[in-house]
Order: C-alpha cells, then sequence, then structure tokens
C-alpha cells in the first residue's frame, strides 16, 4: 500500500464539497444553538469515523443495506428534533429554566453521535469514501474524508454558535425546527422515490 498524499487532498475535497449542503450539516447547525457546541461536535465526529471506518472496510457491502428502512428511521429521527425544537421555541414564558442550554456531556454526545450515525447510512459521501478507499487506498481516504466531515460539523457548529448570539434563542429554536420538519419531509421524499 502506497501513502499518497494527493489521495488525502482528493478526498477531503470531495467530501468537503459533498457534505457541504448535507442535511447532518444542518442538523449540527440546530444542535449546536441547543446544546454545547463542543459536545455536539465530539458526538458527530465520533459518528463520521465510524461512517467512514464502515465505508472503507466494508464498501461493497453498502448497497445491501434496506435503503427505505433507514431512511425512514432517519426521517423520524429528523421530525423528533423537529417537534423538540419547536415545541421549546413556542414557549411563553421568559424564564431562564425554558431556555437553557442543553450541558450535559453524555446527553448531548449521544444525542448528537445517534442523529449523525443514523442519519449517513448510504448516505452520497459514505457511498463516495467507499469508492475512494476502492480506487485511492484506504488509510489515505480515511484521513482525508474523516477531516472533511468533521470540518464541515465544526463549521456548522460555529456558525451555529454565531448566530445564537445574535438571534434571540426562540427565533433561532424556530428556525432550527422548520429546517429538520423539512429534513424530514426530504427524506421521506428520498425515500418513497430514490
Amino acid at each position: 500500500m502506497t501513502f499518497d498524499p494527493l489521495a488525502i487532498i482528493t478526498a477531503f475535497g470531495l467530501i468537503f464539497l459533498a457534505e457541504l449542503p448535507d442535511k447532518t450539516m444542518f442538523a449540527s447547525l440546530a444542535m449546536g444553538t441547543r446544546m454545547r457546541p463542543l459536545y455536539v461536535w465530539f458526538g458527530t465526529s465520533t459518528a463520521f469515523i465510524v461512517h467512514v471506518a464502515i465505508a472503507v472496510g466494508a464498501g461493497s457491502l453498502l448497497s445491501l443495506l434496506p435503503n427505505l428502512a433507514v431512511k425512514l428511521v432517519s426521517a423520524a429521527l429528523f421530525a423528533f428534533g423537529a417537534f423538540v425544537l419547536l415545541r421549546s421555541g413556542s414557549d411563553d414564558e421568559d424564564d431562564e429554566a425554558g431556555t437553557k442550554t442543553v450541558t450535559g456531556f453524555w446527553p448531548v454526545y449521544t444525542t448528537a453521535f445517534m442523529a449523525v450515525f443514523i442519519s449517513e447510512w448510504g448516505d452520497l459521501t459514505q457511498i463516495t469514501t467507499a469508492n475512494l478507499a476502492a480506487t485511492n487506498g484506504w488509510l489515505p481516504t480515511a484521513i482525508g474524508s474523516a477531516a472533511a466531515l468533521m470540518s464541515v460539523s465544526a463549521l456548522a457548529l460555529l456558525v451555529g454558535k454565531f448566530i445564537a448570539k445574535r438571534v434571540p434563542l426562540k427565533t433561532v429554536q424556530r428556525i432550527g425546527g422548520a429546517c429538520m420538519a423539512a429534513l424530514a419531509i426530504w427524506t421521506l421524499i428520498e425515500a418513497f422515490t430514490g
């Protein structure tokens, strides 16, 4: 096996561009406005690393997964996220308890991990990673892909933190809830048309 730096750059570039408009970037942004961004990043990054490992290790088996079931579970998780954000964003109480950020490491980490882990099955970036690993080698592809996915998640969380400081939390929660609802609908449409 040869270690090709160009393969790392290729994987990073392709995966970064493919993930930038992806639903998990928007999910990270929404979670980052309600939860501690660093903990969200640890959860999303771990899920991305697991998916990269799966893609480079068993890329050819991904096409055998039941796509409809994966999409339905993903849509349900996005719908649940929308419900939680819209419910908390519609509270009329002005007390601090209603707008507290979820801060516990394990609840935030687990939520972020599961949201990304389930929604990334069969995703374009996972399939692209599997294809790159087959042609460019597993190690440079794994490094480039993982770095790209973690970078997009960090970017989304930084943007989310910036927005949360300048826009009222309830407004951010409503917008985040609407985005999550749109992602749930989008995923359902993908499940039944793709």
